[in-house]
């Protein structure tokens, strides 16, 4: 966001970049805004239609007492507008459209009104990215709504806009083109003069936010860890000061104040260390009980990485490595030959019938997806005589081998506020 005028004032959303067009807001399209986040969601098979979004509070038009002085929006630019032509809205945006965002409870007409912050978590599939706003009340609550990209699109797709009651002109206002500058003037005026929707931008927990607090949070982040059970989590984090990722080391969360910038270590499984059942009611995502005590999952994930196993000859025995991408193609490695993957839920299977000295050496488990190659996991196998049949049953590193842990590995819930990925 940028000023428009030389006093500083009238802040308004442009793009200033490289050779391409500058584009500013048209002066009536936003009263008073303070901007809050924008973000380019990327679609893959569809780069031509790809949209920048806008989130901000602004004053509302509505000057009745009782009416809110302020409401949140989203608004809507397409990534490859390049303006209008030099007889209609040159270097202005010819895709803006903007609607309302709420969050509250609408049976009861009550609504956190001030947006403070949002968070984009993208996904592969842009219609599977989902935004996460941190609203304000006026009385001292917090709410947090999350919302879908598809559902956003599908409104401003869909909605009538407000004040204008003709036949929608065609293309469609705010529809992306490959050419902004013969766009017509019917279609023109509509973004110029009515460019916002009447239909209202609700969260996908419609009835309710789905988190509401007391405390008077303004930054939000979210998470995404991979338990023990192998399930994906959001774990959403509230502060009330600046907080960042820092996504170079392990799981550390960076905190700013006015006076000083702190680091958060997010894996505190040492506060649980004392007995398995304190592990478990921790309801820690980031934590599982293990042979160590209660340890982080990716240091659970680094002592698997490389295992050694002596199997006994004879014997059934399967290898399994974690699909992490299910754009890529997972074989084994062994010996110079390639094996097809099995695939289990989300795990790559190698089943071995019966060990027989053929199946003794290195395995490692390859994930190809593009031009890139990874090894997920790593096994060194050798022969063992026939086990004693109690330590058989008790040796973690022969029961891990072949997936039999003899502890269970707990399933752990995030503290506050946890939730499982809606598939």
């Amino acid at each position: 966001a940028a000023p428009l005028d030389i006093e500083g004032n009238s802040l308004h959303f442009r793009r200033k970049r490289g050779k391409r067009p500058h584009l500013w807001m048209y002066d009536r399209w936003l009263s008073e805004p303070t901007f809050i986040s924008a973000s380019w969601v990327k679609r893959r098979d569809d780069p031509e239609n790809e949209k920048i979004y806008i989130f901000f509070r602004e004053k509302n038009s509505n000057h009745n007492p009782d009416a809110e002085p302020w409401i949140s929006r989203v608004a809507r630019v397409c990534k490859n507008d390049e303006g209008g032509s030099k007889r209609f809205l040159q270097n202005m945006w010819t895709s803006f459209l903007k609607a309302r965002l709420v969050c509250g409870f609408p049976e009861e007409s009550l609504y956190f009104n001030r947006l403070q912050d949002i968070y984009v978590m993208h996904a592969d599939d842009w219609q599977n990215t989902r935004v996460y706003g941190i609203f304000t009340s006026s009385w001292n609550s917090t709410a947090v709504c999350i919302y879908s990209i598809e559902a956003i699109e599908k409104l401003f797709e869909s909605s009538l806009f407000r004040g204008f009651n003709k036949e929608i002109p065609t293309p469609r206002p705010g529809t992306c083109v490959p050419n902004s500058k013969v766009i017509s003037f019917d279609t023109l005026n509509v973004v110029r003069d009515h460019p916002e929707m009447v239909n209202w931008v609700h969260p996908l927990h419609y009835k309710a936010p789905f988190y509401v607090s007391n405390y008077n949070y303004t930054k939000i982040a979210v998470d995404q860890v991979k338990a023990a059970d192998g399930q994906l989590y959001n774990v959403l984090l509230l502060a009330t000061g600046r907080i960042f990722f820092d996504v170079f080391s392990q799981k550390k969360l960076v905190v700013g104040f006015p006076e000083k910038i702190s680091t958060v270590d997010l894996q505190n499984c040492e506060n649980y260390n004392s007995s398995c059942a304190e592990c478990v009611l921790a309801r820690d995502p980031y934590c599982s009980w293990t042979t160590s005590g209660c340890t982080p999952n990716n240091m659970r994930k680094r002592q698997t990485d490389s295992l050694n196993h002596a199997i006994p000859k004879g014997v059934p025995f399967y290898l399994s490595c974690p699909i992490e991408s299910y754009h890529a193609k997972y074989t084994w490695e062994h010996q110079g030959r390639n094996f097809s993957c099995l695939q289990m839920l989300s795990n790559c299977l190698h089943l071995i019938p019966s060990m027989e000295i053929e199946n003794y050496g290195e395995y490692k488990c390859i994930s190809i997806e593009k031009d890139y190659k990874k090894t997920l996991k790593q096994y060194q196998l050798t022969e063992q005589g026939i086990p004693d049949e109690k330590k058989s049953c008790c040796d973690p590193k022969l029961n891990n081998a072949i997936g039999l842990s003899p502890q269970l590995t707990w399933i752990l819930l995030q503290i506050v506020v946890l939730w499982a990925i809606l598939s």
